[in-house]
């Protein structure tokens, strides 16, 4: 037998942020307490910024009976002459039942003393308090609050609970707050509770009351309501997914408004618009043909049929911050960019300051910029001396916008204001570009740098933090990576292989060593390495095959894992790989760092022969990428297997062996150019 449960929780306004990061594991939450509770059942949690949500169509009246099986000692030990030892009596003491109703049963072939209890399930009711309470208790936001003279902690204040079981109202406290069968609407309907006697009547209560409880309806509404506002003023509403689950959790009654600003805060960067709009006011902007317009989408939570007082409340907010930021745009191009003053912001102890940071990162891009010359001049038709000077010209400015009033103001925007100062002062737009993009990629799913150049600065950052931090033994350990190491080095994999330019690892670390304190740059290269197996969609033992192979340039490493995972994706794959296997297991005793020479002239088969003409046939060749070259080896299979059926590879004869080991040894080399495939499990 089944009833509906609903459940509400009524709360003062939740801070979003923090709700969003849980409403995952506030669902998964329940789900355990009901499956722990024996009462599963399908239930739909919603939430607004004052209350939290359980609603079960269908919710068991109480638990389903269960039967308990318990196993006793062997009967052989329960009994010693008929009588009843110790043992059995324990056994019918735990089972908290006389001894005569103990019976027999078997468990690992044995005959054992038995019994069966069913355990009779409670009514829900009576589990409900219990079950809401621990609910409750498992939510961790983070940053919790006591009020009153209260020792338990939550999120914000609870006022109300309301909990309605079929025509009942169950018990439950929270907080000293005891559950009723009232409700709350929206503040400018009423501020008095509303009593509903069903679910039906609850939700009812809310439709006109002003709250929309369900968040997908209140989405839908926002976005019709931007959708209205597009096609009356011919604009389009920034759209920012972040922003919209955040108004999504912090209204009840949504409704999108267009606002102004003044047009001469447009001379502004759009950023610096759109930051002051999102982070102090919660605004999404809007574009008129791709441009940044002088007007605003705010999302209210007003119930009124006038909404002039709204619009002209957030305009009134609006203005001062761009008025402040217009004042801190202002100062900061009449102060210039001058990275002297990073002389006085530690940038770590042991690691000097920013400038010094500033000095390291000169070295490594403008380093980089005469490794990649070709591809460089190509790019900018600028000759490498004139690149050189860009590139420390970049490193040396890129940081200096950490010391401008735009930037303390908002720190997220550091980078794309020294862009923007760096163009208004003059500077070349290389160098203004790169000083924007020097800290891309952000994320996995982050933009990469613009162009080869602005990618230099990028990579000399990155090295650097690992560099630097490795030094002072700031190493990631589990999950905890305060410094973003590993998105560093998966960075530095992204811009590499985007832009097809060499980078080798080890020759990298080796030579930029001595700028920085001693420290194990075998760990370093390990670190890189173990980012590969998150920044490759690969099989694992792909990853560590190609690793295995030596190679430390990531591009080539990337290029590798490639056309490796391409062949052994194959259907045939896994039939042709088995002959390679045994390529692999006679080859593990042999130095493949020795010259491994195959005399001809020693051959007694005419399957040794036709084996040794097909592989140099196939080595003899250049081959334009390496799955080519990979499909060429495996192209043996044939031939290998002819010759493992009629060659007896460990001859007797001393000669022959090492001349039919050497020949099957070169094979497995050849391909450990690219990866050593004993590593590969498919």
């Amino acid at each position: 037998m089944t009833q509906p449960l609903l459940i509400e929780i009524g709360v003062e306004e939740l801070p979003a942020v923090p709700l969003l990061k849980i409403l995952d594991d506030i669902e998964k939450s329940w789900a355990k307490i009901l499956e722990a509770n024996r009462l599963m059942a399908e239930f739909e949690f919603s939430y607004t910024p004052r209350r939290l949500v359980l609603w079960h169509p269908e919710f068991l009246k109480k638990q389903p009976d269960s039967e308990d099986e318990m196993f006793g000692p062997p009967v052989q030990i329960a009994f010693k002459d008929g009588q009843p030892t110790r043992a059995a009596e324990s056994f019918a003491q735990k089972c908290g039942v006389p001894l005569s109703e103990i019976g027999r049963g078997e468990k690992g072939g044995k005959e054992v003393l038995y019994y069966k209890k069913t355990i009779v399930g409670e009514p829900s009711e009576a589990l409900l308090d219990e079950m809401v309470k621990t609910w409750i208790g498992s939510m961790r936001f983070g940053k919790m609050m006591r009020w009153g003279d209260r020792k338990e902690e939550f999120i914000r204040p609870v006022r109300w609970v309301l909990a309605l079981f079929g025509s009942s109202v169950p018990a439950i406290e929270l907080f000293d707050v005891k559950s009723s069968n009232t409700t709350r609407v929206h503040r400018q309907v009423t501020f008095e509770p509303i009593p509903v006697d069903s679910p039906k009547a609850y939700f009812e209560a809310l439709e006109n009351g002003g709250v929309e409880l369900f968040p997908d309806r209140r989405r839908e509404t926002i976005q019709e309501g931007f959708e209205t506002i597009e096609k009356e003023y011919g604009v389009n509403v920034g759209h920012d997914e972040e922003l919209m689950n955040e108004i999504v959790a912090i209204t009840e009654y949504p409704t999108p408004l267009l606002g102004r600003f003044d047009e001469s805060f447009l001379k502004l960067p759009p950023e610096v618009i759109m930051t002051s709009m999102k982070e102090h006011q919660r605004y999404f902007p809007l574009f008129k043909e791709g441009v940044l317009n002088n007007s605003f989408v705010v999302v209210s939570n007003a119930k009124t049929d006038d909404f002039s007082q709204v619009i002209a409340g957030n305009e009134r907010v609006l203005k001062p911050r761009l008025s402040d930021a217009m004042f801190f745009y202002e100062n900061d191009l009449k102060n210039g960019l001058n990275p002297e003053g990073l002389k006085s912001i530690v940038f770590m102890d042991g690691l000097g300051t920013m400038y010094d940071k500033s000095v390291r990162e000169s070295l490594i891009t403008t380093t980089l910029a005469e490794v990649y010359a070709e591809p460089l001049e190509k790019e900018t038709s600028k000759d490498v001396g004139e690149l050189k000077a860009l590139a420390e010209r970049a490193a040396m400015l890129a940081k200096a916008d950490l010391l401008t009033e735009m930037v303390y103001e908002f720190t997220e925007l550091q980078g794309i204001m020294g862009y923007y100062y760096a163009k208004a002062l003059g500077e070349d737009d290389l160098v203004a570009v790169a000083i924007r993009d020097q800290y891309l990629p952000s994320g996995e799913e982050s933009d990469l740098p613009e162009n080869l150049f602005a990618a230099l600065l990028a990579i000399a950052y990155k090295f650097d933090n690992l560099m630097a931090l490795f030094s002072v033994g700031k190493i990631p350990t589990g999950s905890r990576d305060p410094f973003a190491l590993r998105r560093a080095a998966a960075g530095i994999i992204r811009i590499v292989t985007h832009f097809d330019i060499p980078f080798n690892i080890s020759e990298m670390i080796d030579y930029f060593k001595k700028e920085y304190a001693e420290f194990d740059t075998k760990e370093l290269e390990k670190f890189f390495d173990e980012r590969f197996y998150k920044a490759l969609d690969a099989n694992p033992s792909i990853i560590t095959a190609v690793l295995a192979s030596g190679e430390r340039d990531v591009g080539e490493i990337v290029k590798k894992v490639n056309a490796l995972k391409n062949i052994t994706e194959s259907d045939e794959f896994k039939e042709i790989f088995t002959t390679f296997k045994r390529v692999a297991n006679i080859s593990k005793d042999i130095d493949l760092e020795s010259e491994l020479t195959v005399d001809p002239a020693l051959f007694e088969k005419e399957e040794e022969k036709r084996l040794y003409e097909a592989f140099e046939a196939i080595v003899s060749k250049e081959y334009d990428d390496y799955e080519m070259q990979l499909d060429a080896l495996f192209s043996l299979k044939p031939q290998l297997d002819r010759f493992f059926d009629n060659v007896m590879v460990n001859a007797e004869d001393e000669k022959l062996r090492t001349n039919r080991r050497n020949l099957v040894g070169s094979i497995y080399k050849a391909f450990k150019i690219v990866a050593d495939i004993k590593e590969i499990s498919i």
